[in-house]
């Protein structure tokens, strides 16, 4: 089996840069990387939801994926969005993923057939995967998106097996947190799925997040999770509170639209989003402004790339 990284600190789901006419845009996706070179990071997730991976071809993701790790410094993880319908495409995109660079495979739950899919299926599609792939594999439970809550006596159960290192839940039910932080085996390692809930999730024992507010706020998050480290409980709730309206903004208000205006405003490369999403609307837009106004973000600079 693989060996397993470690998953502590964040991991921004970066975007997918495109041109106007719709194409991948590499050259911006590097310039983001160099800039986000200089923040407090662990690593990255490429092509996960915020990554818009359901609008992507394999080839893409997979081109995506070799320019995140030419990009990244070896002491960063590249966590690459493996989940695809079917057990064995799954498999081969995890392969796929492997020889393209990525340290981790993120495996989301199939959704299409939901109706069918109980905890024996979800726990016989990950086995298989897990069994397979040369990468280590973090389970993705994000029912918002796909309709399914990966149910935490699966992920019980799974984290029994020595090639599923994590979990990354986006579903927001802290107690459902704490039972399986509880529960699973030493070593498994949960992280949040969200900044809005990145400090609960913490104080229980999860070891980091995915969350997208990592893409514009990462050294207020890492002051966040430093004062909890130390005990200053209070430093760590302030910050927790101040931007969890934003963290709302570029998620559940806003979406992916959001999140890369939000960029584009504060000196990143955003652009525009891929059909059937649209663009923000200028109102929006300035709401969004406002909101980053407010968490103060206009006055902390990006790294110089």
């Amino acid at each position: 089996m693989p060996s397993r990284p470690s998953l502590k600190g964040l991991f921004p789901p970066v975007t997918t840069p495109f041109r106007a006419d719709g194409d991948l845009d590499l050259d911006k996706l590097r310039a983001n990387f160099d800039q986000l070179a200089g923040e407090p990071l662990a690593g990255y997730v490429v092509g996960g939801s915020n990554g818009e991976f359901t609008s992507l071809t394999v080839d893409e993701r997979l081109e995506v994926v070799r320019a995140a790790r030419a990009a990244t410094a070896r002491d960063r993880l590249v966590i690459a969005g493996a989940g695809m319908e079917s057990t064995r495409a799954t498999i081969a995109l995890t392969r796929q993923m492997a020889e393209a660079g990525a340290d981790a495979a993120l495996v989301i739950t199939p959704s299409y057939y939901k109706g069918r899919m109980t905890p024996a299926a979800l726990e016989e599609h990950f086995t298989r995967v897990a069994d397979a792939s040369p990468l280590p594999v973090i389970l993705y439970s994000v029912p918002v998106n796909t309709g399914i809550d990966l149910p935490a006596a699966s992920v019980v159960r799974l984290a029994k097996h020595p090639n599923i290192i994590g979990l990354k839940d986006s579903g927001g039910d802290i107690t459902k947190i704490g039972l399986m932080l509880h529960q699973v085996p030493a070593g498994f390692q949960i992280l949040a799925g969200s900044g809005s809930f990145l400090l609960s999730a913490m104080m229980l024992g999860a070891t980091g997040g995915v969350v997208a507010l990592a893409n514009i706020a990462p050294r207020a998050l890492q002051t966040m999770i430093r004062a909890l480290e130390s005990g200053d409980i209070a430093q760590a709730r302030s910050i927790q509170l101040r931007l969890i309206e934003t963290n709302m903004a570029v998620t559940s208000r806003f979406g992916v639209p959001g999140l890369k205006t939000a960029l584009d405003m504060l000196g990143y490369y955003g652009g525009p989003v891929r059909g059937p999403l649209q663009p923000l609307p200028d109102e929006d837009a300035a709401t969004l402004r406002n909101i980053l106004t407010v968490a103060g973000l206009f006055s902390i600079k990006p790294a110089a790339p």
